[in-house]
């Protein structure tokens, strides 16, 4: 953790083009230290939001996974994650998606793919979305479909 808050402060100075030496300054000023090393993690985080309120905007976290590869691989995953947001869900994450197109789909598929954006068959693809849209029914979820109309 200190070593990614250490790194991001070196990102946001050079976003708001300060240099080695105000970077120790800004880091004095606002922590009575000038050097990371004899910082803590409170110290950085410190240093790091005084970063921010000067105008630097750290980027958002990333999952890691691209976004699928089509329209309706899209909408599955949108779908689960209204699930998740909905407390449905044991697990939120695209390994628990993945666990329930298997406990759902295998018998009757015969096999499934490791992934859902492996998935390439739009009538197995459909098969996961109306059985996402049940549960979201049974659930009284509004999915606000007009958001997927685009």
């Amino acid at each position: 953790m200190i070593r990614a808050l250490q790194q991001k402060i070196h990102i946001g100075c050079r976003s708001l083009g300060l240099d080695a030496e105000q970077r120790r300054e800004l880091q004095l000023v606002v922590t009575g230290k000038a050097s990371m090393k004899d910082m803590n993690e409170g110290d950085l985080k410190a240093v790091l939001k005084r970063l921010q309120n000067d105008g630097f905007k750290t980027a958002p976290k990333r999952s890691g996974f691209k976004p699928a590869p089509r329209a309706d691989l899209r909408l599955v995953h949108k779908l689960w994650s209204e699930l998740g947001k909905a407390d449905q869900l044991k697990d939120k994450s695209r390994k628990g998606l993945n666990t329930f197109i298997r406990a759902q789909f295998e018998g009757v598929w015969g096999s499934v793919p490791a992934d859902v954006d492996i998935l390439r068959d739009h009538r197995q693809i459909d098969a996961v979305i109306q059985a996402l849209k049940a549960w979201g029914q049974r659930a009284d979820i509004d999915f606000a479909w007009w958001e997927h109309q685009r």
